[in-house]
């Protein structure tokens, strides 16, 4: 018996959506977008699928693909982002009917391209006339944080594959247009149909030399000497499976210091006191680093020690609800805000007003976000675990596979732990600036027991693994 649906797994800007066109050029085959997308259903401003809208979808993610399969007349499927819904992905890996296609393209022009679309605003392309142009400038640490993205997404396939006695088609963006290849990919999939042609209905939107298209293109060169960029495009087999955040680690200018930050947790002043011990600006630290570069600082560095902080589970969520749930003027989180409000019924203002937003409304919102991480973390959502609020035990676990941190401090004992702990390296700790207050409103404004119970159901395992107690008691 032959496979009943198929997933495309891709990322942004390796070519999915010519793919898509070209599989659907063969009449026993029909793909149907982004049937996961968080905002929204195949294709954009599409909210319907199948007779299914997103809150039913949401409820009964795999119930779509059961109606894709019963009223399609051929083989259907979808593309799927390391975004989409972490459900789904886990039933497609271990569903033996699932033909899993893996799409790769050059992490760099990926990367390149997913800049110029975003400056443009043109994410697909019909008609060469309606080309947009645009010129980038290459940031290495976003480079390194989105490189280790899609590894740890070319992981999780591998592993999930391997576990469950599967393989899948890959195809590299370069063999999308190549017709004996697409006829290949058809075969394999089960079509009884041949194609003469690409589907002519997408076009290659930046067509020119990187050198065209990147600002510093000098400067990007020169930042990719450190990586092996001979085989990005290769699936990883020997690297961890889960990646340790090496690009976001800070060492010391000159102090032989590693600072380990954990998301939503202390970061910017330890950063200010960490740059101080050598006269700095916070602007100076070394940071982007890759697993070579920590390697090679290790042996520069004999002696050297490492550090992360901890701040309370209760104080953490609530930061990272004040600094990416809240709007802001301009920042990445704009579509999960939404799903946010419309899914989970946590009541921010969209339209970034909080004139109106009262201390009763902050405490309301604040309490359906726990009540969304509650559900996130335990893998009911469609959403995946950001590292804003991912559990600090899960981070440091993950980053314990490079460096485990010499000391683990708290962020209420920080000055007295920071001044001990350099003292052994024959340092002087200067000031630790305190943390800056949340805005608009502190989270001891709207402190209660009930709050406490949802943050300690919620992050049991880091109130267990670190001994939190009571916020109020902290």
């Amino acid at each position: 018996m032959g496979f009943t649906y198929f997933v495309i797994f891709a990322e942004m800007r390796t070519g999915s959506n010519f793919l898509e066109a070209s599989l659907n050029s063969f009449d026993d085959l029909h793909c149907y977008g982004e049937a996961y997308n968080p905002n929204f259903m195949g294709h954009h401003n599409r909210s319907e699928l199948f007779g299914m809208d997103l809150a039913q979808r949401e409820t009964a993610p795999l119930a779509l693909i059961e109606k894709m399969k019963a009223q399609t007349d051929g083989l259907p499927g979808f593309r799927f982002f390391n975004d989409h819904d972490p459900r789904v992905m886990a039933q497609a890996l271990a569903d033996p009917d699932c033909a899993k296609i893996i799409l790769t393209r050059n992490p760099l022009d990926s990367y390149v391209s997913l800049k110029i679309a975003a400056k443009t605003g043109q994410w697909k392309l019909a008609d060469a006339k309606q080309r947009r142009e645009a010129k980038i400038t290459f940031e290495l640490s976003e480079f390194l944080t989105q490189l280790e993205e899609k590894r740890r997404f070319q992981r999780r396939l591998l592993k999930g594959m391997q576990t469950n006695g599967q393989t899948g088609f890959y195809i590299a963006y370069e063999d999308i247009g190549d017709v004996d290849v697409l006829n290949g990919l058809a075969a394999f999939l089960g079509s009884t149909h041949q194609i003469a042609t690409a589907a002519k209905s997408t076009k290659k939107q930046n067509p020119s030399d990187l050198s065209e298209k990147v600002s510093n293109y000098a400067e990007m060169v020169s930042s990719l000497g450190s990586i092996d960029h001979f085989n990005l495009n290769d699936t990883p087999n020997f690297e961890p499976r889960r990646g340790p955040g090496v690009p976001g680690f800070y060492t010391g200018v000159e102090a032989p210091l590693l600072f380990v930050p954990i998301g939503s947790g202390p970061k910017e002043e330890v950063l200010d006191w960490l740059a101080a011990l050598d006269d700095a600006q916070a602007d100076e630290l070394p940071t982007g680093l890759t697993q070579k570069d920590l390697r090679q600082w290790k042996k520069a560095h004999p002696g050297h020690r490492s550090f992360t902080m901890l701040r309370h589970p209760l104080a953490r969520a609530h930061h990272a609800f004040c600094t990416r749930v809240l709007p802001k003027a301009d920042d990445n989180f704009q579509d999960l805000r939404r799903v946010l409000c419309k899914k989970y019924g946590v009541g921010v203002p969209l339209n970034g007003d909080l004139l109106d937003y009262s201390v009763a409304d902050h405490a309301a919102a604040f309490t359906q976000f726990l009540k969304f991480l509650k559900s996130n973390l335990a893998g009911q959502t469609s959403l995946r675990v950001d590292a804003v609020w991912a559990t600090q035990s899960a981070q440091l676990e993950s980053a314990a596979q490079v460096v485990l941190p010499d000391m683990v401090i708290r962020e209420e004992d920080a000055q007295a732990q920071l001044s001990a702990f350099t003292k052994q390296l024959g340092l002087k700790s200067p000031n630790l600036k305190p943390a800056p207050a949340d805005t608009p409103y502190q989270l001891a404004q709207i402190y209660s027991g009930q709050l406490e119970k949802l943050c300690f159901q919620t992050y049991r395992k880091d109130y267990i693994n670190f001994g939190f107690t009571d916020w109020s008691k902290a």
